[in-house]
C-alpha cells in the first residue's frame, strides 16, 4: 500500500542522458521545490521514497508503496496500468510536452525529404560536389500530407505542414475537427487516407489496434514517389514489409526515429538506404526538455499534495 502523507521524497530513476540527464532534471526541480528532495536513484534502490520520475517503467516501482509514478514520455505501452491501479499507485505521463518539439522535427525531415538535404550530406563525408538530379527535389508547398493520430502529437505536426502550404488529412479513430482539416479517415480506411499523399507521417500511440497498423497493403496504397516518416513507434510499422517496399521502389523513401530495437542494430538494412533518414529516438530532443518536465512534474506535485487531480493521469 502507498505511504501515508504528502509526497515529500521523490527519486529520479538514473534512465541516461536521453531526453535529458536525471542529474540536470534533479537540480532544476530541487530549485523550484526546494521543500522536497530529489535523488537519482536506480529501480532497486527506491528505500524511503513516496514517488519516481521514470524514462520506463520497472516492475520494482510496485510493491514498494509508492504513491506515484511519472512517466517523462507520452508513450506508456509498456506500463501496466491495472497493476499500477491494484497497487493504488498514481501513474501520469508527459503527453503536451513535446508535441511542438516533434512538429517542427517533422518539419525539418520533411524539407530534407523533399530537397535531398541528406544526400548532399552524405557526399558532403566524401568531400564529393555532386547534384543530385535536376529532377528529383521538389516543393513542399502545394504537396499532401497525411497524419496518421491527430491527437496533440499529430495536431502540431499538422499545423505546421499547413503553414508551410501543405494540403493535409489526417487518420484518427475520432472524428477531429478543431484542426481545420475536414477529412479526416477513420483507421479502418487508413489505405484510402494515404493513396494520395506524398508524405505518410505517423503520430499515433502505440497500442494494440495501432501495433503493426502500416503493412504491406498500407504502403502498397502509398504512392511510388510518397515518404514515410515516423515519428511515434517502430512497432506501428510492419518493418519487414517496409525494407521489401523500399527496396522495391514502392515507395520513394523514409525518415525514421523509431524502430522495432532500438538502438537500431548495424546490420539493419535502413542503414544502407541511400532515401531513408534514420534519427536516434531523438525528434523530441531539445535544450528545454527537462524545464518542461521540472514544470509538469512541480504542477503534479502540487496537485497531488493539496488532494488535486494531476495532469495527464492514467491511473
Amino acid at each position: 500500500m502507498p505511504n501515508d502523507g504528502p509526497i515529500e521524497r521523490v527519486g529520479i530513476h538514473d534512465w541516461g542522458t536521453h531526453p535529458c540527464p536525471p542529474v540536470s532534471l534533479r537540480d532544476l526541480l530541487a530549485e523550484t521545490v526546494p521543500e522536497c528532495e530529489f535523488t537519482v536513484c536506480e529501480a532497486d534502490d527506491l528505500t524511503s521514497l513516496d514517488a519516481v520520475v521514470t524514462l520506463y517503467h520497472r516492475d520494482e516501482f510496485l510493491d514498494r508503496g509508492l504513491q506515484w509514478v511519472h512517466n517523462v514520455r507520452s508513450g506508456y505501452e509498456d506500463f501496466p496500468l491495472d497493476a499500477y491501479d491494484e497497487d493504488s499507485i498514481v501513474l501520469t505521463n508527459s503527453t503536451g510536452v513535446a508535441g511542438d518539439l516533434v512538429g517542427e522535427s517533422v518539419v525539418g525531415l520533411v524539407h530534407s525529404l523533399a530537397k535531398g538535404l541528406h544526400r548532399y550530406r552524405d557526399k558532403q563525408a566524401a568531400r564529393e560536389w555532386e547534384r543530385i538530379p535536376w529532377r528529383r527535389p521538389f516543393e513542399v508547398s502545394g504537396s499532401t500530407a497525411c497524419v496518421v493520430g491527430v491527437g496533440e502529437l499529430g495536431g502540431s505536426v499538422a499545423t505546421r505542414l499547413g503553414v508551410l502550404g501543405v494540403d493535409v488529412v489526417g487518420v484518427d479513430i475520432r472524428p477531429v475537427s478543431g484542426l481545420g482539416l475536414d477529412r479526416v479517415h477513420d483507421a479502418s480506411r487508413i489505405e484510402r487516407a494515404v493513396e494520395n499523399a506524398r508524405f505518410v507521417v505517423l503520430t499515433t500511440p502505440l497500442t494494440d489496434a495501432t501495433r503493426g497498423l502500416v503493412d504491406s497493403e498500407v504502403l502498397d496504397a502509398m504512392r511510388d514517389d510518397a515518404y514515410l516518416i515516423n515519428v511515434s513507434r517502430g512497432a506501428i510499422v510492419d518493418q519487414d514489409a517496409l525494407v521489401e517496399a523500399l527496396e522495391n521502389d514502392d515507395i520513394a523513401g523514409a525518415a525514421l526515429d523509431v524502430f522495432y530495437d532500438e538502438p537500431l542494430p548495424p546490420e539493419a538494412p535502413f542503414w544502407e538506404m541511400d532515401e531513408v533518414i534514420v534519427t536516434p529516438h531523438a525528434a523530441a530532443q531539445a535544450a528545454t526538455y527537462g524545464d518542461r518536465i521540472a514544470d509538469l512534474v512541480e504542477t503534479n506535485l502540487s496537485r497531488l499534495n493539496n488532494d488535486g487531480t494531476p495532469w495527464n493521469q492514467l491511473v
